[in-house]
């Protein structure tokens, strides 16, 4: 099967696409015959007003240089504070003539464009628009195919606009490259609150780079970064990030692979951590030995209200009601499952 990102970069000519945005009156002359002959799902609804009729008429002028089928559905949600656009198959050039309408928009807050296969070249487009749109503070850009270019892209225009306050980047194949960026954008951008990294390829070197990088951080409440392969020195060094960090409320470590030593590191970190309310460590390879240092760790930390853990034994079940009744507030859920995500893999 063709890799759709493999001509990603074969883009239309630069000279095609500015003059797709050229002068309105040349633009709307040129479409007045073509849309209604159009193979866009394109249907114009009611009376639009001119500044209406010239955005979308700037749209399919782009669509036309980018030699892609218009969205119809963008075209009645452009003004809306939610832009939903998932499993649309944009493809690169879709996302880049998207993204020429997306710049100055002020209306649309929150950016759903998941499974489009927007590649690299989609990625940069997007890149460019978060890092001059100030309206944007929720994107959803999972199962892209991005990898660590097109986080780099991505992570370079968080850096500079910092309007963007959650972020799903969930199954783009992201590994330990990918993880040096995050790891940047985690120590600079203070205004980023949710963070979804699940689904990728991130193993122990990115557990490395990503744990200092979450002990420095000072924004983020709320990360999810199951499903992936953390274990060993990453699991531990990540564990530790979690030690240090002062601000994380709700940490999703499940489906990797930190086993009991991993499971004794973020028993240490929750001695220390005294701000982490929900964490889901389920099916991470610990036995009887790391869910009992858990478990004894348990007894100390005042704050954790819910956890998700591992499938358990008799004597661990005996320590969990000790530790509740030291803590009853706290909320053990065990051996909790989740359903298969169809890009992912569990970890090997």
């Amino acid at each position: 099967m063709k890799d759709p990102c493999e001509n990603s970069a074969e883009n239309e000519p630069e000279e095609e696409v500015k003059a797709a945005a050229g002068d309105f009156s040349e633009i709307a002359e040129a479409e007045k015959g073509s849309v209604a002959d159009s193979d866009s799902d394109f249907e114009t609804e009611g009376t639009l007003g001119l500044g209406e009729v010239v955005k979308d008429t700037l749209y399919l002028g782009f669509c036309q240089a980018f030699n892609v089928v218009p969205v119809s559905c963008f075209l009645r949600q452009e003004n809306a504070a939610e832009l939903s656009l998932r499993h649309r198959g944009l493809g690169p050039q879709g996302a880049q003539a998207l993204a020429s309408m997306l710049t100055s928009n002020p209306y649309i807050k929150r950016l759903d464009l998941r499974d489009n296969g927007l590649c690299v070249a989609g990625a940069e487009a997007l890149a460019d628009v978060l890092s001059k749109n100030s309206s944007i503070s929720d994107v959803d850009l999972s199962e892209n195919q991005f990898g660590a270019p097109g986080v780099q892209a991505l992570c370079a225009a968080l850096t500079v606009n910092q309007a963007v306050q959650k972020m799903k980047l969930a199954g783009n194949g992201l590994e330990e490259q990918a993880a040096k960026y995050l790891a940047d954008l985690l120590l600079v951008h203070t205004g980023l609150k949710s963070l979804d990294l699940s689904y990728n390829q991130l193993n122990d070197q990115a557990g490395e780079t990503l744990g200092p990088a979450l002990a420095e951080n000072t924004g983020l409440t709320e990360l999810d970064i199951s499903w992936n392969h953390l274990r060993g020195p990453g699991a531990i060094a990540f564990a530790r990030g979690l030690e240090a960090n002062i601000f994380l409320k709700v940490l999703d470590i499940s489906y990797n692979g930190f086993g009991d030593l991993g499971a004794l590191a973020v028993a240490e970190a929750l001695k220390v951590n005294n701000v982490l309310e929900e964490l889901n460590m389920s099916n991470n390879r610990i036995f009887a030995a790391g869910a009992l240092s858990l478990g004894m760790d348990l007894r100390v930390n005042q704050t954790l209200r819910i956890l998700v853990d591992i499938e358990v034994n008799r004597k661990f079940d005996d320590l969990a009601s000790s530790v509740k009744v030291i803590l009853p507030g706290l909320c053990i859920k065990k051996g909790a499952q989740r359903e298969q995500y169809p890009q992912g893999s569990a970890p090997k």
